[in-house]
């Protein structure tokens, strides 16, 4: 059978759409995400990144000017997620903020679990290791660690409402204590290569949250 000109012209290639450009970035911010929190900035090279993501140098670059540049990207994106995380938390429907301040806490304490890289924080292993030499970096860390901060600082503010006296220390200063403690327990868990110091260190917190906001009621 004889073939026809029309019949060999080939149909041309689908223009890629948003999504499938998108899916890119999605899988670079991903793959970012977890190496980071494996190996480090430093030892994490674009083009690790774009094998683990499954993309060409240039579709790197086509979403992101650098490396650091992925990092910011990623560290807003780890914050996003983490915060819709415990946004959606059922012990958020709750009425009485101290116990939605202790639920949290039991929340943190059980994501405690699994391999370092799978709990530990990307803000807090980005910052320890940039913060002198990526400014940039080390600012989008500080503005997401301090978004959640602000984020448990509304919860301390109503537990503080309902205490009989107040304490002299701010509703602030008392989350900068419980996301220091958290982000403590983390490198205690790296230092360790395990969870249990770290289990003990958050048991604490729980424990002085009680003690600040439970008690003193109970001694009302």
């Amino acid at each position: 059978m004889k073939t026809t000109k029309a019949q060999t012209i080939r149909k041309p290639r689908p223009t890629p759409t948003p999504r499938t450009r998108g899916d890119a970035r999605r899988r670079l911010l991903t793959a970012a995400i977890r190496r980071i929190r494996q190996r480090g900035y430093a030892n994490t090279s674009v083009d690790e990144l774009c094998a683990d993501a499954g993309v060409t140098k240039g579709a790197f670059f086509h979403h992101f000017s650098s490396k650091e540049a992925l990092a910011i990207a990623a560290a807003e994106d780890f914050q996003s997620s983490a915060m819709d995380l415990f946004d959606r938390a059922p012990h958020r429907k709750l009425d009485d903020p101290v116990q939605r301040l202790l639920a949290y806490v039991l929340q943190r304490r059980k994501l405690l679990r699994g391999e370092l890289p799978e709990f530990t924080c990307l803000l807090g292993t980005l910052v320890q290791e940039t913060y002198a030499t990526h400014p940039a970096i080390r600012e989008t860390c500080n503005k997401a660690l301090f978004e959640h901060i602000d984020w448990l600082e509304s919860d301390v503010r109503a537990a503080l409402a309902r205490l009989r006296t107040r304490p002299r220390w701010s509703a602030k200063s008392l989350a900068i204590h419980i996301v220091s403690v958290l982000q403590g327990a983390f490198i205690l868990a790296k230092a360790q290569s395990g969870t249990s110091a770290a289990i003990a260190s958050v048991d604490h917190l729980h424990r002085y949250l009680e003690t600040i906001f439970v008690s003193a009621r109970s001694r009302k």
